[in-house]
Parts: C-alpha cells; structure tokens; sequence
C-alpha cells in the first residue's frame, strides 16, 4: 500500500529515543547487547540471499548528509539544477526527525505489493568518516530504524563491517538482518539516524546514507530468480568489480531489475560504467533518465529513471550516495542462464556495496 509522507512524518518524529536490541527470529526475548562486529578492509561480493519465487525485490534509501544552506549555490545543487560534488561544499547533517538524542536521520518509503509475505529483508549503511571531522569507527556497526508512528530500535551489524580508509576517505559499511522487524511492519515510511558520517568539506567530501533490501513472496506474480550480493572495497581506474549469477534460466523476453548500493559517485564526472552480460552474449551498459551510461554513479537514488518512493529529504542529488534501481529488460532480452555484472569507475575511486537482483525465471 502507499502512503503519502504528509500525515506519516509527524507520526514518525518520536520524542523519546527508545533503544530495543534486535533478537533472532524465533526467539522469545531480546538478546544481550552484542559487542561491536569485526572490521575488514575489504570483503569480497558474495551471495546473501537466493530464491526462485514468486515474488520480487523492493527498497526503500535515503542519503545522511547534504550541502550547508547558507551556501548560495547549495540549493540549486541538491535539486541538480547544476553538476555539483559533495566537495564542492561545506557539508552537514540530514535530520528530519525533530529529535534532540539524534544528529542524523533521514525518511524512505518501502512500497511492498497488498499481501506480500516478506522472505527477507537487510539494511545497509555506510558512508565517509574522515572529512572536516574524524568520527570514531567504534560506531560504525550501530544504527537506529523507526518504522511510521514507531519508536526508535537498536540495529547493530550482523556481519563484518568493510572499513577502507584509502584514496583520502576513510569508508565504510554495515549491514544487518531486519526481516524480522519488517515481516511485523510491513510496507510504510522507514526512518533509519545515527549513520556514522562525518560533516565537513574535504577534497573528498562527505558521503553517506542507508538502503533497506527487502525480497517477498506473492502467488499472483511471476516466477523469478531473486539475489542479493554484498560486499565492501574501492573501485578505481585499475579495478572494477564483477559479480557472477549462474544457474538462473530466463526466457527471452525476461523482464528484470537490478539495484546497487554505491558510495562516492559525483555528479557530472563521465567514466563510470555498470554493465550487463547475459550467458556469452556481449555486455550491454545500463543507464536510465536519472542515470547516464558513463556518469552512473552520480549521486541518485531512483527506480527506472524516476525518483521511485518517497523520501524526506527528497533531494535529486544525494551529493555521494548511490542507490539506484535500473530496468534489465534490454540486456538480457535473449534470455540466458547465467549474468555477469561489471561495475567500474574511472575517475575518482568509489566503494560499492551491495547489488540486488529480480529476473523472471523460465518456467
């Protein structure tokens, strides 16, 4: 069902920071507070979640930071009026929640089909600790989620946290097991605070934000193959990343979607790429209204070239964060069995980190 953000923001702007631990399903009370996850500075992209059903992929992002107000030039820069980086500007805090225990938050809606069953669901966060201030990585594997007219829950990182401080940033991302907590909500405005980024103006700038991934279930659609990839390193003009998905038989005709999680993309700088390769037919290069094919990773989040759910802030240039959604209906339009997926960035290094999937499966 879709809400309007109208009568939903009120309602989610709690009052009173309410931490609760997140447990495992099944179990019958909150688990001890975890002790922080262990850090790499790189993972490898590696499948988090499989299934053939009916069904789909859904999302809902939001960015964590935007360019200072009393900057002339910032509003026409966050509405992408004119090509601006993150290091164009001074930059601070999103936050929207009219909470005092919270420096950061920000709204995004997940729009989940009228009896969808949700078969899983992960939230990921990351973003930039080091620009015009040094946050302290203690706290990068914790954040707060809300869902509309709901308190604020404790979500701590389930797996180990990618933190690469390299290429002037020091970046990171978390991610952790929500399907539970979603299964109980359901569809609705999201608010996720407390992302560990760093405000300020650098050479690099100040990135950062969150994406809630969630895989469901309904009889009344088509089959497809559903996956879920994540990982954590940098990208640059000698390294692209390569994600491989096989043993997925479509037909011709197939229709499909892919998302990716980025971070560090800058507007209107070409030399970005993400492509598809169906079986052993050459790959095709991706890109929509909101996305150009060199200029991919350029600070959107979107859905088919439009702005998709709603979300508070709405900006058009989220100045760093990428979580675009993109149509795979010409790329693998032959059918196939297997998909390669490439993801470069020749101008400036960018980390990715998680790249979701949803292709109708022959039957």
């Amino acid at each position: 069902m879709r809400h309007s953000l109208g009568p939903l923001l009120p309602r989610a702007a709690v009052g009173v920071l309410a931490l609760t631990a997140m447990w495992a399903p099944g179990s019958s009370a909150a688990a001890p507070a975890a002790p922080p996850a262990p850090e790499s500075r790189s993972i490898p992209f590696t499948q988090r979640y499989r299934a053939v059903q009916h069904g789909g992929i859904v999302r809902a992002a939001n960015s964590s930071v935007t360019c200072e107000t009393a900057a002339s030039s910032c509003g026409g820069a966050r509405e992408g009026s004119r090509a601006a980086a993150n290091g164009d500007f001074e930059m601070t805090y999103v936050d929207v929640d009219s909470d005092p225990n919270t420096y950061n938050s920000s709204h995004g809606e997940l729009r989940l089909p009228k009896e969808a069953r949700v078969t899983y669901a992960r939230l990921y966060w990351g973003g930039n600790l080091r620009v015009g201030e040094q946050k302290p990585p203690e706290d990068n594997g914790r954040v707060l989620i809300a869902e509309s007219g709901g308190a604020y829950k404790e979500v701590l990182a389930d797996s180990v946290v990618g933190h690469q401080a390299e290429h002037g940033a020091d970046a990171f991302q978390a991610s952790a097991d929500v399907t539970s907590l979603v299964r109980s909500t359901g569809p609705g405005l999201y608010t996720v605070a407390q992302v560990n980024v760093a405000r300020g103006r650098s050479a690099v700038g100040s990135w950062g934000g969150w994406t809630l991934v969630v895989a469901y279930e309904k009889e009344s659609e088509p089959l497809r193959h559903l996956a879920i990839w994540d990982g954590f390193d940098a990208l640059t003009a000698d390294r692209d990343l390569e994600v491989r998905m096989s043993e997925m038989a479509f037909p011709e005709g197939a229709g499909g979607r892919v998302g990716l999680v980025a971070y560090n993309g800058d507007r209107g700088s070409p030399g970005d790429a993400f492509t598809v390769a169906a079986g052993d037919q050459g790959a095709s290069a991706l890109g929509d209204g909101a996305n150009p094919q060199d200029d991919v990773l350029n600070s959107t989040i979107s859905e088919f070239g439009e702005a998709g759910p709603d979300r508070a802030p709405a900006h058009p240039n989220t100045f760093g964060y990428d979580s675009d959604v993109l149509d795979l209906r010409e790329g693998i339009r032959r059918g196939g069995d297997r998909l390669t997926f490439r993801v470069a960035s020749r101008r400036s290094p960018a980390w990715v980190g998680a790249l979701f999937v949803a292709v109708d499966a022959r039957p």
